[in-house]
């Protein structure tokens, strides 16, 4: 397998206007899309989003495992169902656990830790198009995904 790039991070943060001030405001990163005010989707315009941010509040929540500060880093490592099913396998051969796989509209992905438990998601790009007329699916229901 071979990453292709880093695609986006997520970040549990205490205050979302707060965190939309510097990511979107300071930094010029563009709001694509969000469940509310608990999740905002940003870009600078690469794809379909670089940064997630979740507000989560004082933490710890009551979310298992919820704190402040990164929740996940997502690795693009293909274009289709096919490599990401050749990742997964060559993950299973290098006896990796995978923790879950979920349709997420404008990418489809597997979740496993690193050696140190931190979440990493390996993904592949859905059609573009699907982002790039509407940019706001990159907020879409999650859906489980059968590989």
């Amino acid at each position: 397998m071979k990453a292709h790039y880093l695609g986006h991070i997520v970040f549990y943060v205490r205050d979302m206007d707060r965190s939309l001030a510097f990511y979107r405001d300071l930094l010029g990163f563009g709001e694509v899309g969000s469940w509310g005010r608990q999740a905002v989707a940003l870009t600078s315009g690469r794809t379909h989003h670089e940064i997630l941010l979740i507000e989560v509040g004082a933490a710890p929540g009551p979310l298992q495992g919820q704190r402040l500060g990164l929740y996940h880093v997502g690795i693009k490592v293909g274009d289709s169902l096919d490599e990401l099913r050749a990742a997964r396998d060559e993950l299973l051969e290098h006896g990796i656990t995978i923790d879950g796989a979920s349709d997420h509209t404008v990418t489809q992905s597997l979740y496993l830790k690193d050696p140190d438990g931190n979440e990493v998601e390996l993904y592949v790009d859905a059609d573009p198009a699907i982002w790039e007329n509407d940019p706001s699916a990159v907020m879409a229901r999650i859906k489980p995904l059968k590989l």
